[in-house]
């Protein structure tokens, strides 16, 4: 058996403490302790940068059933601060499986517990909001582990992107999967890598998950991954077609470097934002954000899309939204999040950019939005140079 059997500690920076069982790597992390309530996804959400910080609890009761494998990341490494389950499963079930869950975590150095009684912490990061944490298989003392988690640094006000975008510049060339191919039957067939004429899509790497690189690919584009600490000037020098802002961990507001470089480039080219990304262009607009209580994380969030009277399912990982008070006449809400009425969509009046709150390329998730690839894929044909 892969568990170690070890006794594992969680504690909340209000004083709640809750023993555990170990599943992961030995140690203690530090994070704000969040919550996700997908059911299915797990690999997807330890590699996703914007979890850098966090230390994510499962609300489904059964963590790993089908394993772990080298497809399903979404960056070169898990990304999360820890991770909390109420139970790993004893067998990892399905012809793509390369290793157990709790093998994949003690490899990969991330700290994780189970035996919690994770409905329970949710209900009570739900009241509470959400806090900061730790978990620990070597302070087993509530106490002093209590200490070094008030002590220990928050998000809010602290830069989070520097510690996960790349240090330099990439092209990026692989396509979809085959199976999110087979999913999304109407995709078009992936770009063809020898012709140098496609649409140059240049992307503003704040935490970017590898999914959204490959749908852009998928639809006939050249694709360039910039660091998010790039300049406007950088960026143009790329000549692109198309400007991506990536998603990402942590407050927006601190990235002043970022949201002066998209104020610049806001009308140059064609634009789309999704997540941090949203929020970047929303505060490059004259907006502002604020922290969620305890945040939208999961697979199964209804939007409404204002334009088409559709209501889409999707997936979204922020602790951040956008101020409606502060909006701008410049940008125009084009969707809800029908859980609290939170602004989950943009257009700006320039009329080459926008952004949503979610995650369109899924992974995991429902597929309903993957139409906003092909909306910013019209928007940069139609503005290609004569």
């Amino acid at each position: 058996m892969s568990r170690t059997g070890k006794p594992a500690l969680l504690v909340l920076e209000d004083g709640t403490s809750i023993p555990g069982v170990s599943i992961g790597a030995e140690g203690e992390s530090f994070g704000e302790v969040v919550f996700n309530t997908s059911m299915t996804g797990y690999q997807e959400i330890l590699t996703d940068p914007s979890y850098c910080g966090q230390i994510v609890t499962m609300t489904y009761t059964e963590i790993g059933n089908y394993g772990t494998n080298n497809q399903d990341v979404e960056s070169d490494k898990p990304q999360v601060a820890g991770f909390i389950v109420r139970s790993e499963s004893r067998l990892a079930s399905n012809f793509r499986s390369q290793q157990q869950l709790s093998q994949y975590l003690q490899e990969h150095g991330v700290v994780a517990i189970s035996g919690i009684d994770t409905r329970a912490l949710v209900r009570h990061i739900r009241s509470q909001g959400a806090m900061k944490g730790a978990v620990s298989t070597i302070d087993l003392d509530p106490q002093s582990l209590l200490a070094k988690v008030i002590s220990s640094q928050g998000l809010v006000g602290r830069d989070m992107v520097r510690e996960v975008i790349p240090a330099r510049a990439r092209a990026w060339n692989e396509a979809l999967h085959e199976l999110d191919r087979q999913i999304g039957s109407e995709l078009p067939n992936a770009a063809d890598e020898t012709n140098d004429c496609r649409p140059h899509v240049v992307c503003l790497d704040f935490g970017m998950k590898w999914n959204i690189a490959r749908h852009l690919f998928e639809r006939g584009n050249r694709v360039t991954i910039l660091p998010g600490t790039s300049t406007a000037d950088e960026v143009m020098a790329q000549k692109p077609d198309g400007i991506f802002l990536s998603n990402g961990p942590g407050d927006p507001e601190p990235l002043e470097y970022a949201i002066g470089t998209i104020r610049k480039l806001i009308g140059q080219r064609p634009m789309f934002g999704i997540c941090l990304g949203h929020q970047l262009l929303s505060l490059a607009a004259g907006g502002k954000t604020f922290k969620l209580k305890f945040g939208h994380r999961g697979s199964n969030q209804p939007v409404l899309n204002l334009e088409s009277g559709r209501v889409e399912i999707t997936s979204q990982n922020h602790g951040f939204a956008v101020d409606e008070k502060s909006l701008p006449q410049e940008l125009t809400v084009t969707h809800r999040n029908l859980n609290d009425d939170t602004i989950a969509g943009v257009r700006h009046s320039c009329e080459l950019a926008f952004s949503v709150q979610y995650h369109p390329e899924a992974s995991a998730g429902p597929h309903d939005s993957q139409y906003l690839f092909d909306q910013f894929q019209r928007l940069i044909v139609k503005h290609l140079p004569a």
